[in-house]
């Protein structure tokens, strides 16, 4: 590729072509949500969620910024900003990684074999250590509860006529591209 630019053009691209549903925010192609389900075989499966991709201007040589918008509860991801704790979007992103690989390999690897020693999720990850059949019920519980695709397609409609309004998504969190807390960014 000759820039960065084309890059990204070409990686929005192809995810749109895939099978996942990409929604633009602001009509650009810097920041969308993506429908991600739950994968196979998981304590996820079933569940449906909305993720916050946001690619910095430097991107594929920067990671892009990830996060569930609806709740999921997992020692990796925080419950209130829906931030992912993942390395390999986090610290070791290469430019050889491209956004099918966020969706297809990356966060599926991340709700099959979840870290409770790096948790940004200290309640699931304690669960899970102490009590693992706790830990699954209140998985399949907040599926049920958050992660059902007629709930989060009106959860996404109010976070649109919000942000319109004041900025705010519906919980509180701020969606301001200077704050890096922001929900759907991943830590640095």
């Amino acid at each position: 590729m000759s820039s960065p630019s084309k890059r990204r053009d070409m990686d929005v691209m192809k995810l749109m072509m895939s099978d996942y549903n990409v929604e633009p925010i602001n009509d650009g192609i810097n920041e969308f949500n993506v429908e991600f389900h739950g994968p196979k075989e998981s304590l996820y499966e079933g569940g449906v969620w909305k993720v916050r991709v946001e690619l910095p201007d430097a991107y594929p040589y920067k990671s892009p910024s990830i996060g569930f918008l609806n709740k999921i509860f997992h020692p990796n991801v925080d419950e209130l900003s829906g931030s992912v704790c993942l390395d390999v979007i986090n610290q070791s992103w290469s430019p050889m990684f491209d956004l099918l690989n966020v969706f297809e390999v990356f966060l599926p690897q991340l709700l099959l074999y979840p870290n409770p020693s790096d948790p940004l999720n200290g309640d699931a990850a304690s669960l899970m250590m102490k009590d693992k059949q706790q830990y699954e019920q209140k998985v399949k519980e907040y599926c049920e509860r958050y992660a059902k695709k007629e709930n989060i397609a009106g959860a996404l409609a109010e976070e649109s006529d919000e942000e319109k309004t004041d900025g705010d998504v519906s919980d509180g969190r701020s969606v301001s591209s200077e704050d890096d807390d922001v929900a759907g960014n991943a830590d640095p």
